[in-house]
């Protein structure tokens, strides 16, 4: 039987971000993607140019049709939008026993919003408790938190425990965001780190995507039962890679995507 992982997010017609990206890691990781579009975007690699939220009651008509005929084995869930689409897949997978990663999605990458700026709390009050593990960047977990960014590993804990002590039973502090040619990202428990992984920063302006891959790529881990430390491990190993060959592709005239299936074919 086919490990299966359900993506619940936006779809980015660049096919770079959101769904698009969420399904191409899946898949690149052995998992068999279903998905429920939360918004659809008209974007590409230079900006997001309109965003129609999807109604609620089909959200949750998609919500339902896949977790009612298929044994999934974790869920992805990225960009929302709205409270209402906030409060809409809370109640429709309250029944959903599996792990649930959360990618606070706030911003494109182009600099976009893609949260109201009045669902961020919301984000936080309804969805964080939910979560087996979120994966905010320093940005979205100052947000979070009403808290300044962080600007050391002293900060980066302390906002990680602070996210943790809000319901996440796990938190990957993200450090793509900080200063320095090495990135730490950090995977916290209230406890404190339980996993520290590091990376040379890639000189590149495409990453496109990068949030929505390493999110869906824990999903495709555990949703094929690994646990959490090596669901992540394996997943920021994929996205380095990801990474590395995203120039290669060549794809668009601002932030481009990375190569998904860098392990399958060579642009």
């Amino acid at each position: 039987m086919a490990h299966i992982a359900l993506t619940i997010a936006g779809s980015d017609s660049g096919g770079g971000a959101g769904i698009q990206a969420d399904l191409k890691a899946f898949s690149a990781l052995g998992t068999f993607g279903t998905s429920v579009i939360t918004a659809v975007t008209a974007q590409n690699t230079q900006a997001v140019t309109a965003v129609h939220p999807i109604p609620l009651d089909v959200v949750k008509a998609q919500i339902d049709a896949v977790l009612s005929d298929m044994d999934v084995g974790a869920i992805k869930i990225g960009m929302l939008a709205t409270p209402e689409i906030i409060h809409t897949v809370a109640e429709a997978i309250a029944d959903f026993s599996g792990p649930v990663v959360l990618d606070t999605v706030m911003v494109a990458k182009s600099g976009d919003s893609l949260l109201a700026e009045e669902a961020v709390m919301t984000l936080r009050d309804v969805l964080v408790p939910r979560a087996t593990v979120i994966t905010p960047n320093l940005p979205e977990a100052a947000a979070l938190l009403k808290e300044e960014f962080a600007t050391c590993e002293e900060q980066v804990v302390a906002q990680g425990q602070a996210l943790c002590a809000v319901g996440a039973q796990a938190v990957l502090m993200k450090g793509g965001h900080a200063d320095g040619d090495i990135c730490h990202d950090y995977l916290m428990t209230y406890e404190g780190i339980q996993l520290q992984l590091t990376a040379p920063r890639k000189q590149t302006k495409n990453t496109h995507g990068t949030g929505c891959t390493l999110s869906s790529s824990i999903a495709a881990g555990l949703a094929k039962g690994l646990p959490m430390t090596e669901a992540v491990t394996e997943a920021h190993a994929y996205l380095q890679g990801a990474i590395a060959a995203a120039d290669d592709l060549n794809v668009g005239n601002g932030h481009g995507p990375l190569h998904h299936f860098h392990r399958v074919w060579q642009a």
